[in-house]
């Protein structure tokens, strides 16, 4: 908006300086005044042609310039004495109005052409070949000259429309990626509160449903070293829980020795559920802060349903860094379960949080199931930690 009322006042100004220029020459050689009221009635009219452009439709042009190149016409012809500023004046204006509204070559040469006839019309009526001979330069000046600041004018216009487009798209961007990044951050406290809560409440269940089973048999030691376990377990919970806290806070963590807490893993789920679990590590490089605390969180999920769906006797949980890449294996020997219902029963997430987290680190992730047991294996490409 503001480019248009820009041009419109340029134009006004113009058309306003032409006007004055025609009166005065036409009153210096001989002063009409029937004339000049005529005169600026139609210079009134061609004016608000010029201010109501914008207004102007695609059915509407030709009708436009028609009028438009009468007035000027007439306007020429009630000045024969001031009739060159108004020829010089308004014709090349007209040109250019064709060019702003329309970059079809064919209209403006068309336009064009019918502002010549007008021009050497007007001035050999008005004059002869001499007076004609004599202003053509200057017409001819001052068509290149509007035409050009037209081009150049217009030019600008739809550089500062590609900007504001521009703008106006990396605004939208901006707001999509604002977008997806809080549905990222709704994700990632999703998966934290499941590998927190979710599992260490889990934990908590099954060591409480075991200590009670102990009770009922009248196993009182094996019932109080549960419920130590399961005071641990709480203890432990609350730690990492509040550890999730800080981590969205301050996003920073304590480093961690990848084996040892895998270790550690192992050793907690041995102590909950009595399962045997064997563990081989061979790794010789120091893991990235996201890799490490993506995968050890994948080996809590894994051993975590080995625990409550599994009924198995025996596990073997693998860690191993082998030409550039991670690899990780842990299999059981339970029942087993069908690979197509993940994601899809409700209240059983922890294999979609598998697999997001895997997609997280731009790995991939095998799952393997049979009534012989499970076997997940989970592949990233290995990038070591600062």
């Amino acid at each position: 908006m503001n480019e248009l009322f820009e041009s419109r006042v340029t134009v006004l100004i113009w058309v306003s300086v032409v006007y004055v220029a025609a009166i005065l020459m036409q009153f210096i050689h001989e002063p009409q005044i029937l004339r000049s009221i005529v005169f600026t009635g139609l210079f009134t009219v061609h004016v608000l042609l010029h201010w109501n452009f914008y207004r102007i439709s695609n059915k509407q042009f030709w009708l436009h310039f028609a009028v438009q190149g009468i007035l000027i016409y007439l306007c020429a012809i009630l000045l024969p004495d001031g009739y060159q500023a108004v020829l010089i004046g308004l014709l090349p204006v007209l040109v250019a109005q064709s060019l702003a509204f329309s970059y079809r070559i064919r209209n403006v040469v068309f336009v064009s052409v019918i502002c010549l006839v007008l021009f050497f019309d007007a001035a050999l009526t008005l004059s002869d070949t001499d007076g004609l001979i004599f202003i053509l330069p200057f017409f001819a000046l001052m068509l290149i000259v509007v035409v050009a600041y037209a081009l150049l004018f217009f030019q600008q216009v739809q550089e500062r429309l590609r900007i504001q487009n521009f703008l106006r798209d990396l605004k939208e961007a901006h707001m999509k990626v604002e977008e997806l990044t809080l549905a990222g951050e709704r994700q990632r406290m999703a998966r934290d509160l499941h590998d927190t809560l979710a599992q260490g409440v889990a934990g908590l269940i099954m060591q409480l449903e075991a200590a009670d089973a102990h009770l009922t048999q009248g196993r009182t030691e094996r019932t109080q070293e549960i419920i130590r376990l399961s005071m641990k377990q709480a203890r432990r919970t609350l730690a990492e829980a509040r550890l999730a806290i800080d981590n969205l806070r301050l996003k920073s963590a304590f480093e961690l020795d990848f084996s040892e807490s895998v270790e550690a893993e192992v050793q907690h789920f041995k102590d909950a559920t009595g399962i045997d679990a064997v563990t081989q590590l061979q790794l010789t490089k120091r893991l990235s802060r996201m890799l490490m605390e993506h995968s050890l969180h994948m080996v809590k999920e894994c051993l975590t349903n080995i625990a409550r769906h599994a009924q198995a006797d025996k596990v073997w949980v693998s860690v191993s860094d082998q030409n550039g890449r991670l690899r990780i294996v842990i299999r059981d020997n339970g029942i087993g379960f069908s690979a197509n219902a993940i994601g899809k029963e409700p209240g059983h997430y922890g294999l979609l949080g598998l697999q997001e987290r895997v997609r997280l680190i731009g790995g991939k992730l095998e799952v393997d199931s049979s009534q012989e047991g499970t076997s997940i294996t989970i592949e990233a490409l290995f990038t070591e930690g600062e």
